[in-house]
């Protein structure tokens, strides 16, 4: 028998540490918000967690526990008891959470304690890691802040990931923001975002108050909106600008949206599927903007665009898609960049390529930390 742990309150170390957590949750509250580590192996189905809340509000407590005990009983019993033995035997830094620490995790801590597993649970459960969750974001939030703008290309991700107190929002997003900004993964629930950015901020910080560089987002990643606590400090910080060559930019945006893109979309696919996925992905791309492009423009894009898919199908070359990313850029992208900077530009403190702001950015932010 493993040696007992205690229960735990222990929020921070449990997020910062990244300690793995058996959520037995049934998946569709899973779905709707989790912590990074947690691996889900739910006491009960969905539609056996339906079945006991109905029961219970039309039977009460005890009829409700009981028809839990006759759902989940025999071979579903036992083959979910061996899921979390398994996990427990492979992770025993671990524990148990279920929504609030109540009646599962507490059912689930039973039944491998017969099984000779001693395992044990989050006090509070998710709800208890959620909120600290949120709180850890408010508080980090009032840190100094140092924003990244530029022009589409200009390197910015790349910049802000390389820093130790980059926080990549768009990573933990699963999205670029732009109308290509989609990628080949879903995006996590607004819950799920916000509490994979507490954990980053609390693992970046180490407890001692630094200065987060945070490229100059809008307030939707996608579909996943910024917490409003650290938007607001957002609104407010300095901003650095990347003026890189637009040559330069072309090359960065070539290998990110057309041969990463490319290359995601078939590994994870058969290559007929993967190509309509990925011509997919650029026509929805385009067509979220084509009002702003114009109709007419809008469909001599949308020409060139399928021009180049072929191409790129047949020879491996991302070039012919040069000929409408460029003017995209320069006709839209570049001009919507302009204007959305000059309503900040009281608040630039420095501009150069992608080399010089990446050397101021290491001089501030170490002198800061």
């Amino acid at each position: 028998m493993q040696k007992a742990r205690s229960d735990s309150q222990q929020y921070e170390i449990l997020l910062r540490n990244d300690i793995p957590l058996i959520d037995v949750r049934a998946p569709v509250e899973f779905v709707q918000g989790a912590m990074p580590a947690a691996l889900n192996l739910p006491l009960m189905s969905d539609d056996e967690r339906a079945a006991v809340g109905t029961c219970y509000k039309q039977r009460g407590q005890q009829a409700a526990i009981e028809l839990g005990h006759s759902l989940v009983n025999g071979e579903v019993r036992a083959d979910r008891l061996q899921s979390w033995i398994a996990q427990a035997r492979q992770n025993p830094e671990g524990y148990l959470c279920c929504a609030r620490g109540g009646m599962r995790s507490h059912i689930v801590q039973q039944w491998l304690r017969e099984a000779g597993v001693d395992y044990p649970l989050v006090e509070g459960g998710y709800k208890a890691l959620r909120n600290y969750a949120l709180q850890a974001i408010d508080s980090h939030a009032k840190w100094p802040m140092v924003m990244v703008s530029g022009n589409t290309g200009c390197g910015k991700t790349i910049l802000i990931r390389s820093l130790p107190t980059g926080v990549d929002l768009e990573g933990l997003a699963r999205h670029r923001g732009s109308s290509f900004g989609r990628t080949i993964v879903e995006q996590p629930s607004q819950a799920s975002f916000e509490n994979n950015l507490a954990v980053t901020l609390l693992k970046k910080s180490h407890g001692a108050p630094v200065t987060w560089v945070i490229e100059d987002e809008g307030r939707m990643i996608g579909s996943r909106h910024i917490p409003e606590s650290f938007r607001e400090n957002m609104a407010r910080a300095p901003i650095v600008v990347i003026e890189d060559p637009f040559d330069v930019r072309l090359d960065r945006l070539k290998t990110e949206y057309f041969q990463q893109m490319s290359a995601a979309f078939l590994s994870v696919s058969d290559e007929e599927t993967a190509w309509k996925n990925y011509a997919e992905y650029l026509h929805h791309g385009l067509f979220a903007i084509r009002r702003r492009l114009g109709m007419e423009r809008f469909q001599q894009f949308t020409i060139v665009l399928d021009k180049a898919l072929e191409f790129q199908r047949k020879t491996g070359s991302c070039d012919g898609h040069l000929a409408w990313l460029a003017p995209l850029l320069e006709e839209y992208y570049d001009p919507m960049y302009r204007y959305q900077l000059s309503k900040k530009a009281d608040n630039i403190v420095f501009r150069g390529d992608y080399g010089q702001v990446e050397s101021w950015l290491r001089d501030k932010t170490s002198q800061a930390n």
